[in-house]
């Protein structure tokens, strides 16, 4: 069964940000409104251009799905 991109994210959770994706991922964890369940691009990237005032830039979201696409085809 296939990760939502949420629980795909945490794995980049860390204490200290170190990068675009880590603060992203910390972010999302404290985002008590992110849309945890879903897998569709659409919703999650509605969501962060209405929601994502925590994001720089939307490219950040769409490197780390591309990502998860990727992870979890394997």
């Amino acid at each position: 069964m296939k990760k939502s991109f949420y629980h795909y994210l945490m794995k980049y959770r860390q204490p200290t940000a170190r990068d675009e994706l880590t603060r992203f991922a910390n972010s999302a964890y404290d985002d008590h409104s992110f849309p945890k369940q879903s897998q569709a691009y659409h919703e999650v990237s509605s969501y962060l251009e209405m929601n994502g005032y925590y994001l720089e830039s939307m490219s950040i979201f769409d490197l780390a799905w591309e990502q998860y696409l990727l992870d979890e085809k394997e």
